[in-house]
Order: structure tokens, then sequence, then C-alpha cells
């Protein structure tokens, strides 16, 4: 067999391989470098490059934090958070966390399989099953893992099945997807007449409809009623992911399809406990059999340590409180509406889908970065750039996520500094409208 050089790798560069078994010298080393250096270059020239802002939260001050700026601490307001009603900070949650680590420490302890799988999880995965009136939950690291490990081993334990996806459901699906090897079909967003093209075509054969309740970068709804209604006159299982509204939506904070009055028609529910729950983790829910064969079957869940006790502790308690306490989304509710029609008063391109993200449009990679830049430095406002892949090239935003935590002094503040912005960088605005004098 040849042996292979760096120059075969990279042509052009004057390198030779050792010849040899011994640690590569730091003149062949950085022949590999030059692949990563390509890579980070592009993302520069496209204005993609990702640069993490470096805030410390600071407990019962959310949505104020610190800013470890190059030249010093500086204060911000975090307008992009995900935790949508600040129960990171909320005190029972805090307390539940610090009294389950006094308690077990500060790890699992292992993988569930082997020694990690500890009473709070197990407590945990009960009140997670209540939630969604479902026989069962299983609890992952991540949101998501619990939709890569779970559609991955879905589809490897039904022989034919056809997967069929909204075509804006998140990167975690379509790698679920991927990984099980189905073949899969992609029904327009939201688009009922497509989706039922594609169920009638598929006739007898085994299939599953895999859709989101609440789109993350939109904020729009599925009509989770009518397409789990359509699924189930074609014979096909259901998955909804509920990230973006467990805790958020119906009585008890289980999502849409509470609201809507489809639980008990959906098989299988994810969620997240990283969102409104302000902790970590993801999870399904579904009948004992479902549930069971995936915690028995799926790799993802069973090579990864488990989630610690006093985090599983912190979960339990913040889906608790809102099981019971609508206060928390109401109040949300008031605030995101305040902020929704601040923006639109200023004439600044606000896009409404009826939910608690409210995405400002910018359109250009560079300008979405230079805005968001801005905001930092000169008002001291957090807010992350959105850009491809996460959104299409051209539908680079701002995304905002009022929580019940941000006062009318600061919705004022936010919105006079993104009209600042907006004149400065000359961006566009709402057709027909002219900033305020």
């Amino acid at each position: 067999m040849e042996e292979l050089s760096p120059t075969h790798i990279l042509p052009g560069l004057p390198l030779t391989a050792p010849r040899h078994a011994e640690a590569p010298s730091d003149r062949d080393t950085l022949a590999y470098g030059a692949y990563f250096t390509r890579a980070l270059d592009r993302l520069h020239a496209e204005s993609r490059y990702r640069v993490f802002v470096d805030i410390e939260r600071v407990a019962g001050h959310f949505p104020e934090a610190i800013w470890h700026a190059p030249g010093g601490v500086r204060p911000v307001t975090v307008w992009c958070s995900n935790d949508y009603l600040g129960m990171g900070q909320h005190p029972a949650v805090v307390e539940a966390l610090i009294s389950a680590a006094q308690r077990s420490g500060a790890g699992a302890g292992g993988t569930r399989n082997i020694s990690g799988n500890s009473h709070p999880v197990v407590t945990l995965e009960a009140e997670l099953a209540d939630l969604h009136g479902k026989e069962a939950a299983l609890v992952f690291s991540s949101g998501y893992v619990s939709n890569q490990a779970s559609l991955a081993t879905i589809g490897r334990l039904i022989p034919g099945c056809l997967m069929i996806s909204d075509a804006d459901n998140h990167n975690s699906i379509i790698e679920g997807i991927r990984q099980s090897g189905c073949e899969k079909a992609i029904f327009r967003h939201n688009d009922l007449a497509d989706l039922e093209s594609i169920l009638s075509a598929a006739q007898d054969r085994p299939k599953i409809v895999i859709f989101e309740s609440v789109y993350s970068m939109d904020g729009d709804v599925a009509p989770v009623a009518a397409i789990t209604r359509l699924a189930r006159r074609y014979g096909a299982m259901t998955y909804l992911d509920e990230v973006h509204a467990v805790g958020m939506y119906g009585a008890r904070g289980a999502g849409i399809a509470e609201a809507q009055g489809v639980s008990g028609l959906i098989d299988i529910l994810e969620g997240t406990l990283a969102k409104a729950y302000g902790v970590v983790g993801g999870y399904i829910a579904a009948s004992i059999p479902i549930v069971d064969a995936i915690r028995s079957c799926a790799p993802g869940f069973i090579f990864t340590t488990a989630l610690p006790p006093a985090t599983a502790a912190a979960a339990c308690a913040s889906i608790r409180h809102l099981k019971g306490s609508d206060a928390e989304r109401s109040a949300q509710r008031r605030q995101v509406a305040a902020v929704k029609e601040a923006l639109a008063a200023e004439g600044l391109p606000v896009l409404d889908k009826g939910t608690h993200i409210v995405p400002l449009l910018v359109r250009d990679a560079a300008a979405c970065k230079a805005a968001a830049d801005r905001l930092l430095d000169r008002h001291g406002i957090y807010i992350q750039p959105i850009n491809y892949p996460t959104v299409p090239r051209g539908q680079e935003r701002l995304r905002i996520t009022p929580t019940p935590l941000h006062t009318d002094a600061q919705i004022a503040a936010l919105v006079r500094a993104l009209a600042e912005i907006w004149t400065a960088l000359g961006l566009a605005r709402a057709p027909g409208r002219a900033p305020s004098l």
C-alpha cells in the first residue's frame, strides 16, 4: 500500500510523512491544521463566524447579567434567553437543586444502565408522564439527543417504516431520521394537503408523521390537532416535538397538544427541560412498550451518563410549579405583547406569529452581526445574531424572547436601542413605516 504523505492531502505543501511510528512533528501537524483554517476562513468570509459572548447570569437578577467584556466586566440585559419564564432562577427550583446536591452530591455516578439510575430521575419521569397523560416517560441528556436517539431507534425497530417530516423540522429530527436508515418524505411546512398526499401514496406501509408544535425561528404554530387526526385516518404514528411549547401553553403547561385537546392522540411527545423549565435535559413521553423499547435499544440513551440527581430534582420542582401556576405564563404573554406592539410602532420589521418568539428580520449576515455587536457594545443589550444554517440565507434575524421578568422600562430601552441601530446601519424598516421623531 502506498504510504501517504501530507503532500498527498494538501498538494503544494513541502512536507514529508514520518516513515516509522513516532509522534508527528509540528510541521506535519500544520498540514492538517490547514483544513480547519480554511473552514474558519469560509465562515468569516460569509459573516457566519459565531462569537460566544462571555455572560454570567446572576441569581435573583434575571434578565440582568454580567458581561465579561475584553476591557472589563459590564452589566447587560439579556433578551435572547430560552429560559422563557425565568424558572432557572426561581427560588423553588434553585432550592430543590441545592437540597438534592447536598443529599446526593454533584454527579450521577454513571450511565443509568450501570450505576446512575437515581431516584430523582425516576421521580422526574413519573412527573413528565403525568404532565402529558402518558403511561411512561424517558429522560435524556438533552432535547437534541432525545430526538436524535429516539427517532433513529424507532426507525430501526419498524422495518420498512416511512418517516414523514415537516420541511422546517429541527436539525435533531433531521439527524435522527438520517440515522434511522428509513426512507423519508418531506411535506411542505404545515401544509395539510401535501401531508395527505404523502400519506395516501404510502398506503398500508408503516409510517410516522414527525412535526413540531412551535417552530423556534419564526415562532409559528403547527395545526397539531388537524395533523394528528389526518395521520390517524391514514394509520400513521405521530411524533410531536414540543420543546418550545412545554411549560408555555396548555392549562398545566403540557404544550400545544394539551391546548388543542389532542395529547391523548399523539403517540410520542418529545420535550425539553432546558427552556421554559429552566434546567437541562430532554425527554419523550409515550406508552410503556414504546418507552421501554427506546430505553432498551437507543445507543444515545444507553451509553450516556444520566442526569445528575440535583438537576432532575430542579426540573421536577419546575414542572410541578408550572402545572399549578399560570402567573408566569400570563405575565410573559403580557410582556410579549408589549414588545411586539412597541417594535411595530417604531416601524421595525417584527415577525408576529402569535407566540412568545419575536423575530426581528435583518436579512443579511454581516448586518445582523453588526446590529448585535452594536446592541451589546453601545446599549448593553445582549441578543445573539441568528444566521445560516440555523435559518436560510437571507433570513438572518435577531430573535427576541421576552420573559415575565423583563420590565416595561427594559422594553422601552430595547426599542430605543433597536431604533438607533436601524437608523445608524441603514437597515430596512417595515413597509410603509418610518421611524418616530
